[in-house]
């Protein structure tokens, strides 16, 4: 096949180069579309996802609302997503056999909740759209083509000619470099989406427990999110803690992942109100332990510790609470100050901030502006979402638009 016009090849073997091979694949069934994958594994990102589950998408099928959750790449997917968006991701995998369900907040798994059927799924779909498959590929080098097109090289057999190349090379350093080589500038890439290592009195030994609304902010800045708050061995996790981390994620790493984080346990009220809520339960719990109940609604043992750091003795009683007891435990309660000391993992399911310079790609077509018959989808570009399945519609979206504009 080597110099054929209508050879289309796709570097990476991930959820947006599949996507992107298999709709050039069906539209254009006379085009010869390679995948070069350089692992002997294909969608290792897909099979690990939602703990492996596979977070397909998010059941947002508003794109103005959509790209509110793209902390990069959001005003550029706003086009996008009016041609090819979460309802029809699940009309898609429906027409390919495979049936989602979506659940309470939003995320869209398979009704098998094993990411292996979406693995699959994509395998067969590919095969059936005589999508020719290479594992374990090792390129060298892309260089534009001496009339047209471009020159995939290897380590093994020969230099493969196409029309048309798709980098889908996710956050792999390779890819960066080909980018940059063929004419593209970089946005360096640093971590998203990771948890907050966090050794403190106040947390340790309270593993597991965690407060489904608190607020989080990045000490200095205005950066700040609310929701789900969990309580790890190594500090702190939940959707807050990974949604801060994403939209913060230059902000720490340009301070060493070590920086204050403020914690408010208490966002439905302000000090004020809190301080009439303490002094009713100072009048009507009088004869009562302080540390015996939580009267606020938060985890008993993480009460006792917050009353604990406030300097309230544990035989305390709440008609001995003083003034200057309840300014403190205000304090502890609102306005806690953790101090991050490095990231944490969140699995396995790492994602970059950074990448390709999204004004040098065209996203009608995802083809790049500085090098005709380069193409562009997935973690390679400038964009990154929260959690919730957000990261892979952005893949099945930008592989649909670079595989419907490769067939044409």
């Amino acid at each position: 096949m080597n110099g054929m016009a209508s050879q289309l090849i796709v570097i990476g073997g991930g959820a947006a180069g599949f996507f992107a091979a298999i709709t050039c694949a069906e539209k254009a069934p006379h085009q010869h579309v390679i995948i070069l994958e350089k692992t002997a594994t294909l969608l290792a990102k897909v099979r690990i996802s939602g703990g492996g589950r596979c977070n397909v998408t998010n059941a947002c099928f508003d794109p103005a609302v959509l790209v509110q959750h793209y902390p990069r790449g959001g005003a550029a997917l706003r086009g996008p997503f009016t041609r090819f968006q979460p309802r029809d991701t699940l009309e898609w995998f429906a027409r390919h056999g495979v049936p989602l369900k979506t659940e309470a907040d939003g995320r869209v798994f398979p009704t098998t909740d094993r990411s292996s059927t979406i693995v699959e799924c994509l395998i067969k779909a590919a095969q059936q759209a005589d999508v020719e498959i290479r594992t374990s590929v090792t390129i060298d080098s892309i260089e534009r083509a001496d009339r047209s097109g471009l020159v995939v090289r290897s380590r093994t057999g020969e230099p493969l000619s196409a029309d048309r190349v798709l980098l889908a090379t996710g956050s792999n350093r390779h890819g960066y470099d080909w980018a940059a080589a063929l004419g593209h500038t970089l946005e360096p890439p640093v971590p998203s989406l990771f948890t907050f290592a966090i050794d403190d009195p106040r947390l340790q030994g309270l593993a597991g427990i965690s407060v489904p609304n608190a607020q989080v902010q990045i000490d200095g800045t205005r950066l700040q999110q609310r929701g789900p708050v969990l309580i790890t061995h190594w500090g702190l996790s939940g959707p807050a803690i990974l949604k801060l981390s994403a939209w913060g994620a230059r902000v720490l790493h340009d301070r060493q992942y070590q920086t204050d984080v403020r914690l408010n346990w208490l966002p439905d009220l302000n000090d004020d109100q809190l301080r009439q809520r303490l002094l009713m339960i100072k009048t009507e719990q009088a004869r009562q332990w302080i540390a015996a109940t939580s009267p606020l609604g938060l985890p008993l043992r993480l009460w006792q510790r917050l009353i604990g750091a406030a300097g309230i003795a544990e035989e305390l009683r709440w008609t001995e609470l003083s003034k200057r007891h309840i300014a403190t435990l205000i304090e502890q309660l609102r306005h806690g100050v953790y101090r991050l000391h490095s990231k944490g993992e969140f699995k396995e399911e790492f994602v970059t901030c950074g990448g390709v310079n999204l004004d040098e790609v065209n996203f009608k077509t995802m083809e790049s502006r500085r090098c005709p018959g380069l193409y562009f989808a997935g973690e390679i570009l400038d964009i990154d979402g929260v959690t919730g399945g957000f990261n892979f519609q952005a893949a099945w979206t930008t592989g649909w638009l670079a595989g419907q504009a490769m067939a044409s």
